[in-house]
């Protein structure tokens, strides 16, 4: 990791800034170039400045982080962006994480998680602080009643929908008529809310529904 990451640190509240900044400024890989407190300065900045990485606060005035990830994301896919925060509630990381976000640290994090994060982030993992990973790590009962079992033939058929195969080459494989495999397959996707056979798979495969 000879490369120097150019990093920008952005809060709202100075306080925090020059404390992160202070304990992160003798990061080998990691130069800190900007610190601002604002998402709308940011955005001007990484016009006309290289930026490899940001660390910035979830609760941004004007335009949150979270919604600032998505923005900055959508046109520079390679910035790595950190977010971190006081709060952990688990929504609110999820959301982060699903807008592009390459990691989430509480501010009450340690020295040690703060330069481990960003060292994991930088080799391409989705990194959290521990605490931050003991919450998304325990499913919620909610999510859990959220996600329907297929039956013994139903996951049959979603394998082989899986491999490719049609509705007619299903039929044939697993002797059964193309109206039943038919059937299936609509109740398999109107079992999981799932408006095609693309979303579906990816749904199963995510929630390891078809090992």
């Amino acid at each position: 990791m000879s490369k120097k990451y150019k990093m920008v640190i952005v809060d709202d509240h100075p306080i925090v800034i020059s404390g992160i900044s202070g304990l992160l400024s003798d990061l080998d890989t990691v130069e800190i170039v900007e610190k601002m407190q604002s998402g709308v300065t940011l955005l001007d900045y990484i016009i006309n400045n290289k930026v490899d990485l940001i660390l910035m606060d979830i609760f941004l005035p004007v335009m949150t982080g979270i919604d600032l990830c998505k923005k900055i994301k959508q046109k520079y896919p390679q910035i790595i962006i950190i977010g971190m925060s006081s709060q952990s509630e688990r929504s609110l990381v999820m959301q982060f994480i699903q807008n592009g976000g390459n990691g989430y640290i509480l501010k009450s994090a340690s020295f040690e998680e703060f330069k481990r994060c960003i060292y994991k982030a930088i080799y391409g993992e989705i990194v959290f602080s521990d605490e931050v990973k003991t919450i998304i790590s325990q499913p919620l009962s909610e999510d859990l009643e959220q996600v329907p079992s297929l039956s013994r033939r139903e996951k049959d058929i979603a394998v082989l929908l899986s491999k490719g195969k049609s509705t007619q080459e299903i039929a044939d494989e697993l002797f059964l008529s193309f109206l039943t495999v038919q059937t299936h397959r609509r109740n398999i996707l109107q079992k999981y809310k799932m408006k095609n056979v693309a979303e579906l798979m990816t749904h199963l495969l995510k929630n390891n529904l078809l090992n």
